[in-house]
């Protein structure tokens, strides 16, 4: 029995040293491995934000609209580029027909008096034929019924030039329809970007910041564009107003004048 106990107690010191042999070599394997690993330092949120915010100045101011027209969708901001490039080119198709409509009529009329002296109404007539704008062609009318009295005449000016004025406000109602209805495409395109945002809530079963933050980004881009187009239009609309303006205030002094003129000669 004596000996049974020696020869465990032997045993348990044998493995008690050799645990203790074991677990000395593995610790070194174990710091060295904590020591080669390289430390990573996180960035502050500071240095993140320069990050993130490089690339961005880095692009275009194109490049970052494109991209918000992306993500605005394709169905509304679609339709909106569309009023958009057709407003413009009505925009700039009238602007191009008023200036070349613009008259130097002091000049005109000089002309006009000075061929109606010379060479009666033929050659005044052809002075106006050879001059463009409203302003001759009024004036042309008028010396076509001059043999028809001058009450006749007045009626005629004044009737061509209202019909002068019709031609010069062409296409203006198709520009005031896309300066009315780019904003409501938009605004449509917002309420329904919010009522995807609740059905994305919905679906979820909870109110997430990125699902909602989401969907009210892509609802008011549409709005956004559709605010940017009108304002657009709008511009390009009233210079073209104050331009129509202007040529009918020219036209009415200038067909007095012309009255005048025709008056004195048949005298």
């Amino acid at each position: 029995m004596k000996k049974l106990l020696v020869l465990l107690t032997v045993a348990g010191l044998a493995f008690g040293m050799s645990t203790n042999v074991y677990a000395q070599a593995d610790t070194p394997q174990q710091a060295t491995e904590v020591t080669e690993a390289p430390a990573v330092e996180e960035p502050t949120p500071v240095e993140a934000l320069q990050v993130e915010a490089a690339p961005a100045e880095e692009l275009g101011f194109h490049y970052v609209l494109k991209e918000r027209f992306i993500e605005g969708g394709a169905g509304f901001m679609g339709v909106i580029l569309l009023c958009l490039i057709i407003g413009l080119g009505l925009s700039i198709e009238r602007i191009i027909y008023l200036n070349l409509s613009s008259t130097n009529t002091a000049k005109l009329l000089s002309k006009v008096d000075a061929a109606l002296k010379s060479g009666g109404i033929e050659a005044a007539k052809e002075v106006c034929r050879n001059t463009r704008g409203p302003v001759a062609s009024i004036y042309y009318q008028g010396l076509d019924r001059y043999n028809e009295g001058m009450e006749i005449v007045e009626k005629s000016v004044v009737s061509y030039g209202s019909v002068l004025m019709g031609r010069m406000e062409l296409n203006l109602s198709w520009i005031s329809l896309f300066i009315a209805i780019a904003p409501m495409l938009g605004f449509m395109g917002t309420v329904i970007g919010m009522i995807a945002a609740f059905d994305a809530i919905a679906a979820a079963g909870d109110i997430s910041p990125t699902i909602v933050a989401e969907g009210i980004k892509v609802a008011l881009l549409t709005t956004v564009f559709g605010l940017i187009v009108a304002v657009i239009l709008q511009v390009f609309y009233n210079y073209i107003i104050s331009k129509i303006d202007s040529l009918v205030n020219t036209m009415e002094d200038s067909t007095i004048s012309f009255i005048d003129i025709l008056i004195k000669y048949k005298k």
